[in-house]
Parts: C-alpha cells; structure tokens; sequence
C-alpha cells in the first residue's frame, strides 16, 4: 500500500486548496464598480474636452456605464444563465469590475497615446488589444465554471465588454475619427481571444483525458461548484465513474440498562472522506443522527482503522451504510460482564483494552506523536490476534488524537501489534465482573466545522467495573492538536474517571472549509482548551449521573459499496497538481504567442 505517496499527493491538493481565494461582498463589488465607471466615463471625455462641460458629461457618462453594467449583469444572470449552478449576480458583477477594470487600463493609455497625434487607427489598435485581454479572461472563467450550454456561455462573454466598450469609446472616436473597417480590428481582438482559450483549454483537458478519461475542465467544474454552492452531486458522479466495489464492515456495540439502550458505539471500517460534503466525509455524524433517532440514545462513532483508501464515493453508498447499519442494530443477546479497562504502552503505542462479554474493544493511539490514517491491514492483524486469544471478535478504534509533523504509518505498525498482543494476553485472564453504564452528549454552540468541530458534538460514555471509571470520550473532528489528549484525560480524573481515552471520528465535514494549512482545524488548534474541557467535563458528570448496571451486546454487519480507491484518491490529488502546472505552461506560451500576433497583425492593417 503507498500510504506516503498517497499522503503526498493530498498534500498537494490541500496547497492548491489553499490557493482559492473568496471574492468581495456584494456592496463592495457595487461600490468598485461605481468608482470604476465614474473614472472611466472621466477618462473617456475630460481629456478631449477640458471644460467643465467635459467633465460633467464625463460624470454623467461613468453613471450610465455603472447602470448599463449593472442591468446587463441582471440579465446575463436571470435569462442567459438562469439555471447555471455557480453564477449568481455577484461573482458575474466581481467578473465584469475584473474585465472593465482591463479594457479601461487600455481605455487610459490609448488616450495618451493617440489624443496628442489624433490618430484613430493608433487608439483602436490599443483598446483592442485590451478587448482581447478582458474577453479572454471572460471566456476563460465562463467556460471553466458555467454550466450551460456553449451559445449560452459566448454571448455571456460577448454582451457586456460590447455594451460598456461602445459608450466608452463615443468620445475618443468622434474626437479622433471613426472608420467601419475598425470593426475588423475588434473582430480579430474577439476572435483571438476565443482561439486562445480554446487551445488553453483543450491543452488542459488532456491531462484529465489521460488519467481519468475525463476533461480536466469537468473535474474542475465538478470541484468547484461543491467548494463554492455545497453542491456534491457533480463531483459524486464522476467519483462514482471512477468507483470499484469493495466490503467494509461496521461494528457495533450496545449498552443496555434494565429499562433501557443506554448507548451504543459504532465503528465504521470505512473512511471519512475525502473532504467537506463528498463521499463519506459526513458519515460519523449521520450514523449518529439515524441511530440517535432510531435507538433513543447517546451514540458515539469513533473512527475505525482505515484510510482514503476505503473513502465512499458517494451519498447513494452512504445510504447503504446507514440502511444496513440500523438494520444491523437489532440487540437480542445480551451479556452482563466485562473487565476492567487494560493500558499499556509499547515504545510510542498506547492500547486501551476492555472485554464485552466475547468481544474485545481496543482503543489504539501513538499521542501524543503525530498519528493519522493507520494502515488497513492492521485491522486484520487486530482481528486476527484476538480470535487467537479465543475471542469471537474485537473492535480496533484509531483514535486519531493527535497530530504535528509528518507520520509514517509503516512505522507504527510494529509497536502497536507488540502492545496489542500484550495486552490481549493480559485481558484474556482478567476476572469478569457486571458493570454499569452511563452516556451523555453535548453540542457545543460556539464551535462548528470551521473551528473544526461536526455537528455530533462530544459523547461521553462511562463504563464502572467494581470501583474503576472510564470514560470513552468521542469528539467529531478530525484529529486533534498533540497534549491535549492528556490535558482532558488528567481535568477527568478530577471527577473520579481514573481511566478512558480520548477519541475523534476523523469526519472530513471540516475538511476544505477553511483556508488552512491543512485545509481544516483539528480539535484545540483554535478552540479554547478550557472551554472544551468544560463541555467534557459537563458531559462526564452527566453520563456518572446516570450510571444504571448494564448488559453489553455486539454486532457486526458486512456491507458491499463503491469506494473511491487508494489509486484514484492518489490520481486525483496529482491530477489537480499536474493541472496547475500544465496550466502555467500553457498559459505561458499561448496567450502571449497570440497576443505577439495580434499585434503584428494590427500593425500590419
């Protein structure tokens, strides 16, 4: 398995990520294009008429450009692109500001160039010139991002550069002299910008073509109408192109009191991801939700042992997981005893192991060292080694609890087996006693996915054994900030818990919504220690409130579904890399080489 590559390649992707920028407000767009059009309609007139009278119609001539912008912006958006799926009214004003603020740039510098010599030919070639550059910065953005259909997108490109050019230019032109055959110049100007985007298009879509089958252009359609309008269906259907089939399994493991489910924690052996609303970045938090309202108690999803490798590709595999898991939760054979809660510690792996009847859970971590994705296999390995023990099955948690720096996952293998067998052979002998069980879960209201928290919030389940208290503590985030894992473990003991580990559910939610690093936040990187501390602690007290003596029951279900794959999830990543890059190649040769032309050939004419 290439674990590195992989993590390399989504490393990639994440600076790429962060390389998207957010465009103005819409009263800032506004506010940039009135003060870009009042100066355009100055520059248009004062310079040709240097009277009050100039520069009073020039005002009056930078109003009517705002107000033709603005109206053909209203009906570029609600008629040519009624049904597009990412231009709304602002991003296609920010767009018209970019394109205008160009051909206005070139507007200035034909003036100063041709006025002094009142030369009409001098000062048309020169705005063309900028006409080529405003149309093919429209074009590029119009074709890379719209959804409609191509007549659509050209008139698009075409209507408002036209409708702000042409009163623009009524002053310069009558002052210095209008010929028909100028058209011609505009007419090139338009043309080479459209055969320019073309070919930096077509040269681009070459590199989806050959990895996926697929033109780049729709990839990154597909990406950024979900970056930008939470839209997955898109990029899901082309996931689902790329998909294979494969089992996973879901493990669960219910608690019940005399009267009631008292809780229940599934371990999904899938991925969360790969990132915000895609695929199976959601999947903690729903399972939560469905048993939560199914079962009518605390539910706590930690992350199983797995990687991108086992990513959903998409909602409808989502789906499947949800319906065979509350099909998979139905308890009917209880059992009333468990051990107490084993620790131990292999150079840098640290295994928490407590005994459910014949079932073993085991927590694995290496905080406070960096520990991300562990690798598949080791799952089997857990698995295998707990059969050999004589249990019928065991439930492996990655608790994905800290991380700063790299991560070699082929590395920690050789501790965490070492620490695993030990302390199976440690729990297989240890006396069994009833238990009892109490859960909580609370929803911090300041923290959400941009502080790197989903929406399952923090749940808290303890498990008394004789006079010992241990407390499964599960937060939905991705991975957690080094230390603080001991910080809550050590404010818990203050309450009477002398054992538990501290759990994240590694869901992808908070993946891609901020401009980070690593595209997220993991917990306690900008949530305040203290305050998360305190909603633990308020969780803690509540499940130690209701402690009932309790039965544990276990089941696990297997489930066929489209994933994603190792290989594609590491093409992906690449590909938007060796687009980037294929694009400033691109870009580089093409625009410039038909620029050069263009002007020889207006030189010429």
């Amino acid at each position: 398995m290439t674990h590195g590559s992989e993590r390399g390649s989504l490393d990639k992707a994440v600076s790429r990520y962060s390389q998207l920028f957010t465009i103005p407000s819409d009263r800032d767009i506004v506010i940039s294009l009135c003060i870009l059009c009042i100066i355009a309609g100055i520059i248009a007139v004062f310079p040709f008429d240097l009277s009050s009278y100039g520069l009073s119609f020039g005002l009056f001539l930078g109003v009517f450009l705002l107000l033709a912008t603005l109206f053909v912006n209203y009906l570029t958006v609600n008629f040519l692109l009624k049904k597009d799926l990412i231009f709304d009214l602002r991003r296609c004003s920010f767009l018209s500001f970019s394109s205008n603020l160009i051909l206005l740039t070139f507007t200035f510098v034909a003036n100063l160039t041709s006025a002094p010599f009142s030369d009409p030919k001098l000062w048309v070639k020169v705005v063309s010139l900028g006409f080529f550059a405003s149309l093919s910065i429209r074009f590029l953005v119009f074709y890379s991002l719209s959804f409609v259909s191509p007549w659509k997108i050209f008139f698009s490109v075409l209507l408002q550069p036209v409708l702000f050019l042409v009163p623009l230019s009524t002053m310069p032109l009558s002052f210095l002299g209008f010929q028909n055959y100028y058209l011609l110049y505009f007419f090139l100007a338009s043309f080479a910008a459209f055969f320019g985007v073309y070919l930096f298009i077509t040269s681009l879509n070459t590199v989806g073509m050959k990895a996926f089958g697929i033109p780049s252009i729709k990839l990154l359609k597909a990406f950024l109408v979900n970056w930008i309008e939470d839209l997955e269906k898109p990029f899901e259907e082309i996931l689902e192109q790329l998909s294979e089939e494969r089992d996973v399994n879901v493990s669960l493991l219910a608690f019940k009191s005399e009267k009631r489910l008292k809780a229940v924690i599934v371990v999904p052996n899938l991925h969360p991801g790969p990132f915000k609303n895609v695929g199976s970045s959601t999947i903690p938090s729903l399972i939560q939700e469905s048993l939560e309202k199914k079962m009518r108690c605390v539910v706590s999803v930690p992350h199983g042992i797995s990687g991108h490798e086992l990513d959903l590709a998409s909602h409808v595999q989502n789906r499947k997981v949800l319906n065979r898991t509350l099909e998979a939760a139905e308890f009917n054979i209880f059992n009333p005893y468990a051990t107490s809660f084993l620790s131990l510690k292999k150079e840098d792996a640290s295994i928490g192991c407590q005994i459910f009847g014949d079932c073993a859970l085991l927590t694995l971590t290496l905080a406070p060292k960096t520990m991300e994705d562990l690798p598949l296999e080791l799952n089997d390995i857990v698995i295998q080694e707990a059969r050999r023990k004589g249990f019928t099955w065991a439930v492996a948690i990655d608790a994905h609890n800290s991380i700063e720096g790299p991560f070699n996952p082929d590395k920690a293998i050789d501790p965490i087996k070492k620490a695993v067998t030990a302390v199976l052979e440690e729990a297989v002998v240890c006396e069994r006693s009833q238990f009892e069980v109490g859960a909580a879960k609370v929803i911090p209201k300041e923290f959400g996915v941009e502080e790197g928290m989903g929406p399952g919030g923090i749940s808290v389940i303890i498990i008394k054994v004789s006079d010992q208290k241990t407390a499964y503590v599960t937060i939905d985030g991705n991975n957690m900030v080094p230390n603080l894992r001991e910080k809550i473990l050590s404010s818990l003991q203050e309450l009477g818990v002398s054992n538990g580990e501290i759990l994240t559910t590694d869901t992808h939610i908070v993946s891609g919504v901020v401009k980070a690093d690593r595209g997220y936040y993991p917990i306690g990187e900008i949530i305040d220690h203290n305050k998360l501390i305190e909603y633990i602690k308020m969780a803690t007290m509540e499940a130690l409130k209701n402690l009932e003596p309790a039965e544990t029951s276990w089941r696990r279900e297997d489930i066929r579904v489209k994933i994603i794959g190792e290989r594609q999830i590491d093409n992906l990543c690449l590909l938007v890399d060796k687009a980037a890059k294929k694009a400033k190649r691109s870009s580089a040769f093409i625009f410039p080489t038909l620029s050069l032309f263009l002007i020889l050939l207006l030189v010429l004419i």
